[in-house]
C-alpha cells in the first residue's frame, strides 16, 4: 500500500491522495472513499478543483473546517452516509 497524504494549505486548499471515489459533495460536506477507509471534509463554499481517480488524487478549495477519517467497512455494513449522520 502506498502512503496516504492529506495536505491543508491555509485552510483554503486541501490535497488528498489514495482516493478511490468521491461518494457525495456539496458546498458544505464532501464524502471521500480512500483505499484505506473514508474521509469526511466539512467547510463552506467547498469546490472540487481537480479529481483524478486514476492517480488517486483530489484537490478541494474553499473554507476547510474539518477533515475526519472514518473506518473502512464491509459492503454489507451500513453506508458511509448512514454512519456519519447517526
Amino acid at each position: 500500500m502506498e502512503n496516504h497524504v492529506l495536505n491543508i494549505d491555509n485552510r483554503e486548499r486541501l490535497t488528498v491522495t489514495e482516493v478511490a471515489d468521491v461518494d457525495s459533495f456539496n458546498e458544505e460536506t464532501i464524502l471521500i472513499t480512500l483505499k484505506s477507509g473514508g474521509l469526511v471534509i466539512k467547510g463552506q463554499k467547498l469546490h472540487i478543483q481537480k479529481l483524478d481517480l486514476a492517480e488517486g488524487k483530489v484537490i478541494i478549495t474553499g473554507e476547510i473546517n474539518s477533515a475526519v477519517y472514518t473506518e473502512k467497512k464491509n459492503k454489507s455494513d451500513k453506508s458511509l452516509m448512514r454512519r456519519i449522520f447517526e
